[in-house]
């Protein structure tokens, strides 16, 4: 919800307002809290009593709460509620136990904050003007009390009549009237002066003492026009701030001339003879100024300004020149990019959080202050999870951010920009819009991430793979290596359905046949200089040095190439294995494999050559005019033609992308009760219903409706899910060996055996080889996540490498270490045959199985829905073992559970549900 009022005290608090009746208290970064009041009307003013931990809030039902900070959860102690007036201004005098509350009546009322009820002391609003004015003035907009003086009242009512009342002899000592209406009203510290803001854009400077003109008269941005300057846009709000040496500071905000339309929300500070005026993103709801000193009757000495927009927050440095904005370190919101991707991990390495918050917090941000963030009030209090948890988002300006998600809120650790590598070709009048445009080229559109090696691949729209290395130190890459790869397949239609939920078919080669393998290429040349017009990319990899900061740094870059005018298919799915140094891609034409170790490409496969002789459907090619091209081919970024057409030509927009993440966070309860946690991220919608395997030729769309009662067949068989394991490769094998298992849209699981060098030199030299070995499964509907289990149930999880510093000198002790994979252990099951030491989860859109391995027989099988299918899945650890967690179109989240009774039916019994 947009926010709305703001209000910061000494202990160095900032709490928010907002207009669905929430509170968010901040504090040093790492410090916040969310209150709700029940009611859900707006906050209109927030009010702190100082020192006091507590906090006295206003709504627009009229009603004024005063809550108590000092327990660990915030919680309101006494309400009052106003029935026949409406509040328009609440004010709180500092260390002191009355509240002044102005009314649209134009009346104040006076309330003991202690015991929060009406001390019966009223000012009507006739007897503070008396007759002064023949009509009535308006609404209360501003009360405050003369800062020498705690018992005299400047009230400001909206038709221009400023009024200073003496609480004790309870009359007006001075009636002050102006022509303009009043929105705002500061006082100098000394109490001898006072300025008001008025609605045609001008600020008037008074004596208290006065004979009722204004000894100054001020439009800040007015163009002078003769004898009067031209009047401007009113002036909402004005602050007058002094110190000890130099000049004052007036700041204020609005009071723009009319003429300047389109201009974006200006604030305004006025130091001296300096003015300057400062652009917002947003419309600015409300700002404040904090000064080294809480008391009112002395030199504040200002050095910040805190400014609350309609969609952000920013703290402004009045100390340095050009008074430049302090970074904001609270996540306000997580789609300050909108969110294209999200992925969560929980259980991580205890020292990643760490890595990741050092580097980012040394991340080089230009045009920000150099001072600490000014807000440092609280501590920083730890979660209830006992293990550490990181989300990771991708964004439409291809931005990836990790949060920590174990504390009490989210806390952003580290901000990866994936443009870098790219040369940016992009009118400025682009940036800077928050919404999904067409034009988002580095958008991100899948991840894959390895925590404990800290390897990081992103897929983008523009069908690129960039893979990234973490390192504590800065290098400078003079040439980025860019691998690109070509594929060319007759395009052939696939049958129409998806497995058929029939049983397994085994399609395994002949011992004599040879794999289809593609050994490691030398790098040739990336010249595109053939008669079709170029196999260029969509982007242009920078060709000057990068200088890499510490953090996630490039290490290989993929892209899939325009062929013959044809755009390349975009990217539907990704895994990578740090043990194994692969990365693995695959689209609508079929997978690549490529080994980030060696930098060459071990396998380029159409999706039916995956099949080889034993293709279960009789496919009738396409035209012959048609073909399908997917493209990598090894070699350095020397590209200098073609670039800016292609990428011109491929913009993929960002609406076709359809992020779905079902986020699983569990924790173990006692016997007699399960307790987890459901969190769902969803990123923005696309308006035309799209799904990240969409294609070019809607070969598969589907929409995301909880109405929908069937899905579009599917004309093409994509790539749509991967995993590593060491498993058993072959039906009746007898020892494990390293797999790589890829589901299809069609609801086929088939498996490619890995054959990799040993650990050290000979890994850098000799290839790694894939070999097809056939299909382990079919089921109904796309498949979307495989796991696999050893014999009493657990889960196994893939191999990987420990991380290591890849920046160190060639004798650096770090070096040295010798990188292993994972070793996986296999104990016998009790409840079944010796020889099935594995089972392999299998869930689709529709259905879910449980393979035995290596007899590869299928011991369990549940159709999960017939009338809407599956968005994400997962294979979790619960209390009391694994099972599947689903996440249903129509709005279900669903839980299988390895005793075939479905824990979804006794969740949805008790009513949870996630609407989107």
């Amino acid at each position: 919800h947009p926010l709305t009022k703001q209000h910061s005290c000494l202990q160095k608090i900032l709490a928010i307002g907002t207009q669905s009746g929430a509170l968010r208290l901040f504090g040093r970064p790492g410090v916040e809290c969310y209150c709700q009041h029940e009611s859900g009307a707006a906050v209109i003013q927030l009010q702190f009593l100082i020192n006091e931990g507590a906090l006295v809030s206003a709504l627009a039902d009229d009603s004024v709460h005063l809550w108590n900070l000092r327990q660990k959860r915030p919680a309101i102690l006494h309400s009052l509620k106003f029935n026949k007036e409406r509040i328009t201004f609440c004010h709180l005098p500092f260390q002191s136990k009355w509240l002044y509350i102005g009314t649209e009546r134009g009346n104040i009322h006076i309330v003991n904050v202690e015991s929060f009820t009406l001390s019966g002391y009223v000012i009507m609003w006739n007897k503070a003007i008396e007759l002064s004015s023949k009509a009535h003035p308006g609404p209360v907009v501003h009360i405050s009390d003369n800062p020498m003086d705690e018992g005299k009242l400047i009230i400001g009512f909206e038709s221009g009549i400023v009024v200073l009342w003496d609480l004790k002899s309870k009359k007006a000592d001075y009636r002050y009237t102006y022509d303009e209406a009043i929105h705002s009203v500061a006082w100098h510290h000394e109490g001898k002066q006072f300025i008001c803001s008025h609605s045609d854009g001008t600020l008037t400077i008074w004596n208290v003492r006065g004979q009722g003109k204004p000894i100054q008269t001020i439009t800040p941005h007015g163009k002078e026009d003769g004898k009067k300057p031209e009047p401007c846009k009113p002036i909402l709000k004005v602050e007058y701030k002094t110190t000890r040496i130099g000049e004052p500071f007036i700041i204020l905000s609005g009071g723009l001339s009319y003429d300047t339309v389109g201009r974006r929300p200006c604030l305004t500070v006025m130091h001296g003879k300096s003015t300057a005026v400062l652009e917002m993103d947003y419309p600015i709801v409300d700002f404040l100024t904090l000064c080294e000193t809480p008391y009112p009757n002395d030199f504040q000495e200002p050095y910040a300004v805190v400014v609350l927009l309609e969609k952000d927050l920013v703290v402004i440095d009045l100390a340095q020149n050009g008074y430049p904005i302090f970074e904001n370190p609270y996540p306000l919101t997580i789609h300050e990019s909108p969110v294209t991707c999200c992925e969560y991990f929980a259980d991580c390495p205890v020292d990643l959080i760490p890595a990741l918050y050092s580097v980012g917090s040394r991340q080089k941000r230009q045009g920000y202050s150099k001072k600490e963030w000014p807000i440092s009030g609280g501590n920083w209090g730890q979660g209830t999870q006992s293990y550490p948890e990181i989300i990771i988002t991708g964004h439409a300006d291809g931005t990836v951010k990790f949060w920590d998600a174990s504390a009490i809120m989210l806390q952003v650790l580290y901000k990866l920009k994936t443009a870098k590598v790219f040369d940016r070709n992009r009118s400025k009048e682009d940036k800077g819009s928050t919404e999904v445009s067409d034009e988002d080229p580095f958008a991100i559109q899948i991840m894959a991430w390895c925590p404990e090696s800290r390897m990081l691949c992103v897929a983008g729209v523009s069908a690129n793979v960039i893979i990234y290395r973490f390192s504590k130190l800065e290098v400078t890459t003079e040439v980025l290596l860019e691998v690109r790869m070509q594929y060319e397949l007759n395009d052939m239609e696939s049958p129409e359905g998806g497995g058929g939920g029939g049983e397994q078919t085994s399609a395994l080669p002949t011992p004599g046949a040879s794999p289809q393998t593609s050994g490691p290429p030398s790098h040739p040349s990336t010249s595109s200089n053939n008669s079709d017009g170029g196999n260029m990319p969509c982007l242009k990899v920078r060709s000057t040095p990068l200088k890499q900061s510490p953090g996630y740094q490039v290490d290989l870059v993929v892209q899939l190439v325009w062929v013959s005018g044809e755009p390349p298919q975009q990217i539907t799915s990704l895994a990578l294995n740090s043990s194994y140094g692969l990365v693995v891609f695959g689209n609508s034409n079929g997978l690549a494999v490529v080994d980030y170790v060696q930098k060459t490409v071990v396998l380029n496969l159409g999706t039916v050559e995956l099949y080889g002789s034993n293709d279960p459907y009789q496919r009738q090619p396409r035209s012959p005019r048609k073909m399908n091209r997917m493209i990598f081919a090894a070699g350095l970024c020397d590209i200098n033609e073609g670039s800016a057409t292609s990428e011109d030509r491929c913009k993929s927009p960002t609406s076709d992308i359809c992020a779905v993440c079902l986020v699983i966070v569990l924790l173990f309860g006692c016997f007699t009760s399960l307790c987890f946690l459901l969190t769902v991220l969803l990123s923005v919608c696309p308006p035309r219903g799209a799904n990240p395997l969409d294609h070019r030729d809607n070969s598969f769309s589907r929409s995301r409706s909880s109405s929908v009662t069937s899905i579009d067949k599917e004309a093409r068989e994509a790539i749509s899910s991967f995993h590593f394991s060491e498993t058993f490769a072959r039906k009746g094998d007898s020892s494990l060996t390293p797999c790589l298992y890829v589901g299809t849209t069609l609801g086929t699981v088939l498996a490619l055996g890995l054959t990799l060098p040993p650990a050290g030199e000979q890994r850098q030299l000799q290839p790694v080889i894939i070999s097809p070995t056939g299909m382990l499964v079919r089921l109904k509907g796309s498949i979307m996540r495989m796991a696999f289990l050893d014999s009493t149930g657990s889960l196994l999880p893939p191999a990987y490498e420990p991380w290591y510093e890849p920046n160190v000198t060639a004798d650096g002790e770090e070096r040295e270490k010798v990188r292993k994979r994972r070793p996986v252990s296999v104990s016998p099951s009790t409840s079944q045959d010796l020889s099935e030491s594995q089972y392999a989860v299998v869930c689709s859109e529709k259905q879910a199985k449980v393979m035995a391995l290596p007899s590869q027989t299928c011991i369990y099988k549940h159709s999960i829905t017939e009338t809407s299918f599956i968005l994400r899945a997962d294979v979790v650890q619960m209390s009391q073992g694994m099972c599947v967690a689903c996440f249903c179109a129509n709005g279900h989240i669903m839980t299988l559970s390895r005793a075939q009774v479905p824990a979804y039916e006794l969740i949805s019994a008790q009513g949870l549900r996630v609407q989107y």
